[in-house]
């Protein structure tokens, strides 16, 4: 599922290559586009793989929940979907982010984080998500949240797995 691509970028330059597709015009874009370049900037920071082209749609509830449906057999939304470019054929596109705004806003709300923060940290686990991360097992999960947490911190933004992680989920 490729939303946007841009031209190639020269080898020898790495630059911000995330490219964000407004579909729903409730979402503060302007922000989010800004936000979504310093997830990125930080994530490959800890993982220079993700260094490539992501697109980031930024839709709604009905949109995700028919992705949802499409690619994982699931009917319903969710707030957050990754899908990963084809290694072989991707010329350096990284994969494809979605984002679901009234799902966000929820989550957001019953964590009592801010939009942006709780943004930040869906962008962020999608991009792992884009370059092999998972959470299936405990351990992987484990990985993955501290992954997360280190690259929120580059960005000021507290751990979300803070009281899962010293419970042990």
């Amino acid at each position: 599922m490729r939303m946007m691509r841009s031209a190639p970028k020269k080898a020898a330059v790495i630059e911000a290559m995330i490219d964000v597709v407004i579909e729903d015009e409730d979402w503060p874009a302007t922000a989010l586009q800004a936000l979504a370049t310093r997830c990125y900037e930080a994530a490959v920071a800890f993982e220079p793989a993700l260094a490539g082209e992501i697109a980031l749609l930024l839709t709604n509830d009905a949109a995700m929940r028919a992705l949802n449906a499409k690619y994982r057999g699931k009917d319903a939304p969710t707030s957050v979907l990754a899908f990963p470019g084809d290694e072989e054929k991707s010329g350096g596109f990284v994969g494809d982010i979605a984002l679901a705004r009234e799902t966000c806003v929820r989550e957001a709300k019953d964590k009592h984080i801010a939009l942006q923060d709780h943004a930040a940290h869906l962008i962020i686990h999608a991009m792992l998500h884009l370059v092999g991360y998972d959470h299936q097992a405990d351990d992987e999960a484990e990985a993955m949240e501290r992954r997360e947490t280190e690259i929120l911190n580059r960005l000021g933004i507290a751990d979300p797995h803070g009281a899962a992680m010293e419970t042990g989920r």
